[in-house]
């Protein structure tokens, strides 16, 4: 039984939302939210949630988990992109280090039993030499070496140490593919909300994505049952990049590489659309993932394929 259960990262979407969802759960006593700052969106509520302005770089963590008898983290404070105004070494901070501080709180604490971190299918890079589809046990032929994909991985090192130090502890860790819906704010639903969009000359990649309301659901059920081990968690079937731009019924303009990699650099600058060096490999090579282990676990398939998500995003647009 779930009784008390804290939520990093609830000043983002999805991190609300999965807030908002526990504290109207019954069977929940008590939910905290913690982030440097509520929630942007006027719009969204935490519901029930009691928030704490927290720094998960800072010590103070601790002092939460402890005060509050948490027995349940949902780690959601990874941050895909730099903030305006910050850099990437913050960004880096704030994933990295907050990890580390959110997982050693989480050592030292007599209460926690159960731990669930977001993670990312960008963990296994995009290359030419890819595996039509990959399986959790999968290790890349090229990881990541940039940005967000380098800190995911970082943080899943972290996480497995943790995992072997409290082996009493259920460790739940939740590769996404890319989220899409109505409030999903990312790199790459404000690169599809672009009338024109660059594409790399002479490829074509495959793209998966989750519906926000599939991820919510996954992440509720993780933080309310007992399902250890790594999961990929992304809608059925693929959508290549031209079948996503005819649907989304936007102009393409193919360029080559270094083309696309010069104008992702002024975009970012100009904080139009974050186009990464993760960001250009994927838009070169895709990638695509299996998630048929955690259909089996949870005894539950995602309702949104990721046609269907990516139709649904499309419909908030218009």
């Amino acid at each position: 039984m779930t009784h008390t259960v804290l939520v990093t990262g609830v000043s983002r979407h999805i991190g609300a939302r999965v807030a908002s969802v526990l504290a109207a759960d019954p069977g929940i006593t008590r939910v905290i939210g913690v982030d440097t700052e509520p929630p942007r969106d006027g719009g969204l509520s935490l519901g029930k949630t009691e928030f704490v302005r927290v720094d998960l770089r800072s010590p103070d963590i601790a002092q939460v988990i402890s005060a509050a008898d948490i027995d349940t983290v949902v780690h959601m404070s990874l941050v895909s992109a730099p903030t305006k105004g910050a850099g990437r070494a913050v960004m880096k901070e704030h994933n990295v280090i907050g990890t580390m501080q959110l997982l050693g709180a989480c050592q030292r604490s007599a209460t926690v039993c159960r731990v669930v971190v977001r993670s990312t299918t960008a963990v296994y890079g995009s290359s030419p030499r890819d595996p039509a589809v990959f399986t959790e046990e999968f290790e890349p032929h090229d990881g990541p070496s940039h940005g967000y994909a380098k800190d995911a991985v970082e943080v899943e090192g972290y996480v497995r140490g943790f995992a072997r130090r409290r082996p009493d502890v259920t460790v739940s860790m939740l590769r996404f593919a890319n989220f899409m819906g109505p409030g999903v704010d990312s790199p790459l639903t404000r690169y599809f909300s672009q009338p024109v969009l660059p594409t790399v000359f002479g490829f074509d990649p495959r793209l998966q994505f989750v519906h926000e309301d599939d991820a919510v659901e996954v992440l509720r059920r993780m933080a309310t049952e007992d399902h250890p081990g790594t999961f990929n968690v992304a809608g059925a079937g693929v959508l290549v990049l031209s079948q996503c731009v005819r649907r989304a019924g936007r102009v393409p303009l193919p360029l080559p590489s270094p083309a696309f990699s010069m104008l992702g650099e002024a975009a970012r600058k100009a904080g139009l659309v974050d186009f990464s060096p993760e960001q250009l490999r994927l838009m070169s090579h895709g990638r695509a993932v299996d998630s048929s282990r955690l259909a089996a676990e949870l005894g539950w398939p995602l309702k949104y394929t990721t046609a269907a998500a990516f139709d649904d995003f499309l419909r908030y647009l218009r």
